[in-house]
């Protein structure tokens, strides 16, 4: 029997009502396939920074580096400002362990409506590949005259040869695997952003040649956006900057049925560092502690923590237990237009890999 451990990060609001029924759902997973987990739970997040100022405590990362996988649930506050969160505890880890490559899964299960109309289940299957340690949010700038009338804050995004390439090579490598439309596109504002996002452009061509059975397409941000409205059927597997790929993951998210059903990896695809997992939906304080929650999110993405883990056979017993109970529609919390608790929806996939 092998042992995996993972750290589990709960966080703030929902997210310690989804952990945990992922945790259930892993438990039954490992009891079917001679699988046990070793969790090392980290009560990190808002809670720790009312008491000590800090999101994390030091060395933080060098706790979570002997494990296997980390599962974060959210991170986030009303009373904490969004910046903070951010750069205080997800990005990071991000950095810190390379997780260069955030792969979201948007997928119309079947027994889901889309808010698009005449869109069916299944007919919408696409991987958004969001570059997930540079770009935009590589924090690099600061602040001229802070608080004065004449205060200025300079932002800069930092976009490199090696970071653009290793991304978009990722996406055409799972294009290949996925074995769908076998298409990669790509996400840039290379009209308005004349340096970095031709930068990407070059890259993304450069590194197409590399793949000739592989159809290719290059959209500007607002013609995709415009796109996963108009032809959401047509993309497979879409590539794009740290900004970009996090606003068109939402937007995947919603056209699929509900950010409830938006899970996420956040990858070292060398596997020299633990890679995390998390459901792409925030803390959601407006329903955290009522017990309405969407747990799928967050199991969804446990499966995707079994795979990179190459633990398959597991995997697949999870994705196909929340397929049986979506195609049932007999347990639907509140966002996917039904009455069923966190914890009702947990026990119906549960029931599924029995």
């Amino acid at each position: 029997m092998r042992t995996l451990t993972i750290a589990v990060i709960p966080g703030d609001g929902v997210g310690l009502e989804v952990v945990p029924q992922a945790k259930r759902v892993l438990e039954k997973a490992g009891q079917k396939h001679q699988l046990r987990f070793a969790f090392e739970d980290f009560e990190w997040g808002a809670s720790h920074y009312f008491r000590w100022g800090k999101m994390m405590p030091a060395g933080a990362l060098d706790l979570l580096q002997p494990c296997d996988a980390i599962l974060l649930g959210a991170v986030g506050h009303p009373d904490i400002p969004d910046h903070t969160t951010l750069n205080g505890l997800l990005l990071p880890i991000r950095r810190a362990f390379d997780q260069y490559a955030n792969v979201r899964p948007a997928y119309l299960y079947p027994g889901v409506k889309s808010p698009l109309v005449g869109r069916e289940g299944g007919q919408i299957d696409m991987v958004i590949v969001r570059e997930n340690t540079e770009g935009e949010y590589a924090q690099a700038g600061g602040f001229v005259y802070m608080a004065q009338p004449e205060e200025v804050a300079v932002q800069t995004a930092i976009f490199t040869r090696r970071g653009v390439e290793r991304i978009v090579r990722y996406a055409f490598e799972l294009a290949v695997k996925r074995k769908g439309k076998m298409r990669v596109t790509s996400i840039t504002k290379s009209n308005a952003q004349g340096f970095s996002m031709t930068l990407w452009d070059r890259t993304f061509q450069d590194v197409a040649r590399e793949f000739p059975a592989i159809e290719t397409e290059s959209l500007l941000v607002d013609a995709a956006a415009m796109n996963f409205i108009r032809r959401p059927d047509s993309f497979d597997v879409v590539v794009a900057s740290n900004l970009f790929g996090d606003i068109l993951s939402d937007l995947a998210a919603i056209i699929v049925g509900s950010m409830g059903l938006a899970a996420s990896a956040n990858l070292d695809p060398l596997r020299r560092f633990p890679s995390m997992f998390e459901p792409v939906h925030g803390s959601a304080p407006d329903i955290a502690g009522r017990g309405i929650v969407n747990p799928l999110a967050t199991i969804i993405s446990a499966a995707m923590m079994l795979e990179h883990l190459e633990q398959g056979d597991a995997a697949q017993d999870i994705q196909r237990a929340v397929e049986a109970v979506l195609a049932e529609g007999k347990a639907r919390t509140p966002d996917l237009g039904g009455t069923s608790s966190t914890q009702e929806a947990t026990d119906a996939i549960l029931e599924k890999m029995a």
